[in-house]
């Protein structure tokens, strides 16, 4: 085909699209882009054809993507289909474990572009198919959407939400409930092979025209929802074991949907000295004061810490947008410089802080209740050393809640991008708010001891070892070159890693007796360092994650082993980019 062939069936193919499209919007835009390709505006047709380039997958995350028209873009007639085909797993699946009972759905939306129009449609085709359907009452936190899908006894649940994604994104994430999944699974997001069958049903989809929209018939929730979940959350205090209340805390929502829940359910817990960051506390779908919506990115702390700095704060809280994540932010007492705490420092925190809160449940002297602490393997080993000290058994999953919320007998998960689940039992997903609540219970805990959170993570490091961790992302223009890199350490695998030889070697391709496999290989050498290289599984990027362990007698040699963990990690990086062909 000449490529003046392609140009007229993808011009012709863009046509056919606009005269179908519900949204007089995006369907404008994409005739407005046919002009400019017509004119040989080089960039109108790249964006052209990357638009119209295949269809976007439905995946385990569900659907992200640019907004825009096309196929390939998030817009009211992917958005469409995916629901009619979801709607279709439903109805079979629920037919199937349970004959005879209407399926129920709810749908919960963020404050993103075409968030509440995306979900609004899949309500109204949710009910043209016969599923009883609940809408919630307005733009909400993610964790509150997973939280209605277990208090309403739901089949399935939709959130639409890019979650910390650039402005110009959004996505449809799914849960799964009730006769849908096994109980373990209930009010989770999905996994294999759920996704590969929802898959199926939307690829089974008709014509655009045979996708029915109810023109009312589902239930708009009340505010009722939203003031469960902030009295179940808030009530997840231990009053009497931990009253301290004297914090002062700065909290960002990050432009998103989070900022007035957070601050209820703080409040309600006894923490009143809260401070919102005024640039940031209104939902945006611009986000205009950061670069990056997500608080591990570079500056994105940097109007928090401003706040933090000038009120003399104890502590900062950071929400991403759709409030799943939660990150911590202190005034660092050798420095005096405020700093971020990196994942696995929070989780370790939360870990310590939540065996205390069991063992303080179950009295003085009685063994540790049955259940689990687990991290996905990217995360630090630390969380097994608290755990093990506790009396509970821990477990490593694959990276993402959709893993770590399954674990039978959860008490708590995390995983070091900042995702926290706090409360399985309230929510089967990582939840920044009720995290944010721990926190700052911990955090007062301490202050009320004379120390700060920094001080309890070197107890943590006396007792257990420091774990220091740090990684490497290499970003590709061209997926080929992920295998390529992949294949290179499988072929030529690096014989040691900051001059300690590697001991285990597992490529997790092959899975392991506690793993189903997934593209990734696990090196851990003599001294215990551990490197972890994966594909990205939602971007063009190569992930490293690197964990050195060093001992400290007392709190007077941690500062020299905090400089020797440093060199160790440099002398890691070095390698591992040497490994990479870097």
């Amino acid at each position: 085909m000449t490529s003046a062939d392609a140009d007229f069936r993808l011009l012709d193919e863009a046509r056919a699209w606009a005269s179908q499209d519900p949204d007089p919007a995006t369907a404008a835009s994409l005739l407005e882009l046919i002009r400019l390709v017509e004119d040989g505006d080089p960039a109108a047709r790249q964006e052209l054809v990357d638009s119209f380039r295949g269809t976007l997958q439905f995946g385990t995350a569900g659907l992200r993507a640019a907004l825009g028209p096309g196929p390939n873009r998030m817009n009211r007639v992917v958005v469409r289909r995916a629901a009619a085909g979801l709607a279709a797993f439903l109805l079979e699946t629920v037919g199937t474990a349970a004959p005879g009972t209407r399926p129920r759905a709810v749908v919960g939306y963020d404050a993103r572009y075409n968030s509440d129009v995306f979900a609004a449609e899949t309500a109204a085709i949710f009910t043209a198919a016969g599923i009883e359907t609940f809408l919630m009452p307005a733009a909400l936190p993610t964790p509150l959407l997973a939280y209605a899908v277990r208090a309403l006894e739901c089949d399935g649940g939709v959130m639409v939400t890019a979650s910390h994604n650039p402005p110009q994104d959004n996505g449809y994430k799914v849960y799964l409930g009730r006769h849908a999944v096994p109980e373990s699974g209930r009010g989770a997001q999905i996994v294999t092979p759920y996704d590969a069958e929802i898959a199926a049903r939307i690829n089974a989809v008709g014509s655009l025209e045979s996708i029915g929209l109810a023109p009312e018939g589902w239930t708009v929730l009340d505010d009722s929802i939203v003031r469960e979940y902030q009295h179940a959350v808030a009530g997840l205090v231990h009053r009497d074991r931990f009253p301290a209340r004297d914090l002062r805390i700065v909290l960002t929502p990050m432009h998103g949907v989070g900022g007035e829940t957070a601050l209820a359910v703080l409040k309600a817990a006894g923490f009143v000295d809260v401070t919102l960051v005024a640039e940031q506390a209104k939902p945006d779908p611009d986000f205009p004061t950061v670069s990056f919506p997500n608080p591990e990115e570079p500056g994105a702390l940097d109007l928090a810490l401003e706040t933090a700095s000038r009120l003399d704060a104890d502590i900062v809280i950071a929400n991403d947008p759709d409030a799943d994540r939660a990150a911590v932010a202190a005034k660092d007492p050798d420095s005096g410089a405020w700093r971020m705490l990196r994942g696995d420092e929070v989780g370790a925190l939360l870990g310590a802080h939540i065996a205390a809160r069991l063992a303080a449940a179950a009295g003085s002297g009685a063994d540790a209740a049955p259940g689990v602490f687990a991290n996905s393997i990217v995360s630090s080993r630390l969380l097994a050393r608290i755990a093990a000290e506790a009396g509970y058994e821990h477990e490593e999953t694959l990276t993402g809640f959709k893993w770590i919320s399954r674990v039978p007998g959860l008490l708590y998960g995390y995983e070091e991008a900042l995702g926290y689940c706090v409360a399985p039992d309230l929510v089967k997903d990582k939840d920044g708010i009720s995290a944010a609540v721990l926190i700052a219970e911990l955090a007062a805990a301490a202050k009320a001891d004379g120390k700060t959170v920094f001080d309890t993570l070197d107890e943590l490091y006396l007792k257990h070892g420091l774990h220091a961790s740090d990684q490497l992302s290499i970003r590709v223009a061209d997926l080929g070159l992920l295998d390529a890199m992949m294949n290179r350490l499988r072929v030529s695998p690096p014989e040691s890693f900051g001059s300690s030889a590697v001991e285990v070697f597992t490529d997790l391709a092959e899975g392991t007796d506690q793993l189903p496999p997934t593209d990734g290989l696990l090196y851990v050498t003599r001294d215990l360092t551990r490197v972890i290289i994966r594909p990205s599984g939602t971007e063009p990027k190569l992930k490293c994650y690197l964990e050195v362990i060093h001992h400290a007698a007392s709190a007077a040699e941690l500062p020299a082993a905090r400089l020797a963990a440093r060199a160790s990690l440099d002398e890691v990086l070095k390698d591992v980019s040497e490994a990479l062909g870097l």
